[in-house]
């Protein structure tokens, strides 16, 4: 059975809003290696219709991009994408799947068919999931910023505190810092 992996960039303050995050050739490739070590990847439709628009079209060469976010795109066009969504049914970007029905047993099933583990790469289906008690790490990514406004980390809260093992802590060149925890459990 593969792990489910909270992913995310934020800032000092929480704010997870994807345009606050220093987007250089260092942070793509913290995420390519990420990506590369997953075995899926699983995002909420917001997310997904927000890569879907500009992603495909760096992998294809359409859109101009340094070489480390067209590395990126490439690998994860290729990679199996998996959207949560109970309003969108047809997700046409290559190698996406829907999953659908009950979330709980719906990302069960891909976690016990993944086992080179799942990254999950939404805020709000992270508290959703996380409200299940579904996800086994986080890596985050904090960039040296205070942004002044969200949305923000668990906004919405959870039920109770969630203890978490620091793995590791490694510093990029721009300053931000690569946080690995597992869930103490």
């Amino acid at each position: 059975m593969g792990s489910l992996i909270f992913s995310i960039n934020l800032t000092l303050d929480g704010c997870v809003d994807h345009r606050e995050g220093i987007a250089d050739d260092e942070t793509h490739a913290h995420f390519t290696r990420l990506m590369d070590e997953s075995g899926a990847m699983l995002w909420g439709r917001v997310t997904y219709e927000m890569m879907e628009v500009y992603w495909p079209a760096v992998a294809r060469g359409d859109e101009e991009a340094p070489p480390a976010m067209r590395e990126w795109a490439v690998k994860l066009d290729a990679k199996p994408k998996y959207v949560v969504s109970s309003t969108r049914r047809d997700f046409p970007w290559a190698n996406s799947h829907h999953i659908a029905g009950d979330l709980r047993e719906g990302v069960q099933r891909l976690k016990d068919a993944t086992p080179g583990g799942v990254l999950l790469g939404s805020g709000k289906l992270a508290i959703q999931l996380d409200r299940l008690d579904l996800i086994d790490e986080y890596k985050l990514l904090v960039h040296p910023r205070i942004a002044g406004h969200g949305p923000t980390l668990y906004q919405d809260g959870l039920p109770g505190t969630r203890e978490l093992e620091l793995l590791s802590a490694q510093p990029l060149r721009n300053g931000a810092m690569a946080m690995h925890y597992r869930r103490a459990r």
